[in-house]
């Protein structure tokens, strides 16, 4: 299934993508399953899908206001320098354990929203990655396990305010300007993605491609992150790992290439989806 989070009006639900149509499940099964992380947490993947039955769209996604997948996560933890060749461009060194950083909810938009080039800085960078989504929490997760805690993937742009990620060696306060990243357009649960399925990741910022690799080409693995993730902190339904970003940020580009009003950013996770975000100034 694909599941989606998305507003009509002021009113939030929840769905799963039909075609060019979402079935809204906040109506069907809302009492038992308010939002989509409930719906992880209470594993209420068959209920979902007796709704489904039968079912004809609500909502056409023409219509709807994406919202980010998991609207009210409690953890959302990034994944710094996580391919070699992000590693080399920015002349840093591959790490025995991941570099891990934190961005809060406020920081995302969704599918179609546009990201925003905060007044403080014209830097803004994009850095396409894949977001896993865990479905079943735990602690000090066996790595052999980690694929039974997988939910689902979605595109993310874990975008950056680089001069303010760079003016420090800690790098929160360039990664969570309101609405500087995107989140979308849709998860893609694990029965149409089963464990070690191979992933292409692309980014084009409009129209051309900046970044292209594979979940093969990752330092560490999406299994690996959870579980030493989940050796400090306990990983709980609806929690986001964003699992890093590949070669080709417009800021190690020369010149730099940084994202400015009007353009058009697009990461594609083939076999997931594609999420599209415009980018505007902020006023």
């Amino acid at each position: 299934m694909k599941l989606m989070s998305y507003s009509v009006g002021r009113k939030a639900s929840y769905g799963a993508v039909a075609g060019d149509g979402v079935v809204d499940l906040g109506k069907r099964i809302g009492a038992e399953f308010p939002d989509l992380k409930a719906l992880i947490a209470g594993n209420g993947y068959a209920a979902a899908r007796k709704a489904l039955e039968g079912a004809a769209s609500d909502h056409k996604l023409a219509d709807v206001t994406f919202l980010p997948v998991i609207p009210n996560p409690e953890k959302i933890i990034c994944v710094g320098l996580n391919y070699a060749d992000h590693v080399v461009e920015t002349a840093r060194e591959k790490t025995e354990d991941p570099a891990l950083f934190v961005r809060w909810p406020n920081s995302q938009a969704g599918h179609l929203q546009p990201m925003l080039v905060p007044l403080e800085s014209t830097h803004l960078d994009y850095e396409g990655e894949i977001a896993c989504i865990i479905g079943k929490g735990g602690r000090r997760i066996k790595e052999a396990d980690a694929y039974n805690h997988v939910a689902g993937y979605a595109p993310y742009n874990d975008g950056s305010v680089r001069d303010l990620q760079w003016a420090t060696t800690q790098w929160t306060t360039g990664k969570n300007f309101p609405t500087t990243g995107a989140f979308g357009p849709w998860m893609t649960t694990t029965d149409e993605v089963p464990a070690d399925t191979v992933l292409t990741l692309i980014t084009r910022l409009n129209g051309v491609e900046m970044q292209r690799a594979t979940t093969r080409m990752m330092i560490h693995s999406i299994p690996r992150l959870i579980a030493f993730i989940s050796n400090f902190t306990e990983l709980v339904p609806g929690d986001v790992i964003v699992s890093g970003t590949p070669g080709g940020v417009g800021g190690r580009k020369k010149p730099p290439l940084w994202m400015k009003d009007g353009d058009i950013c697009e990461i594609e996770v083939d076999k997931v989806g594609v999420l599209r975000t415009p980018i505007k100034s902020e006023k």
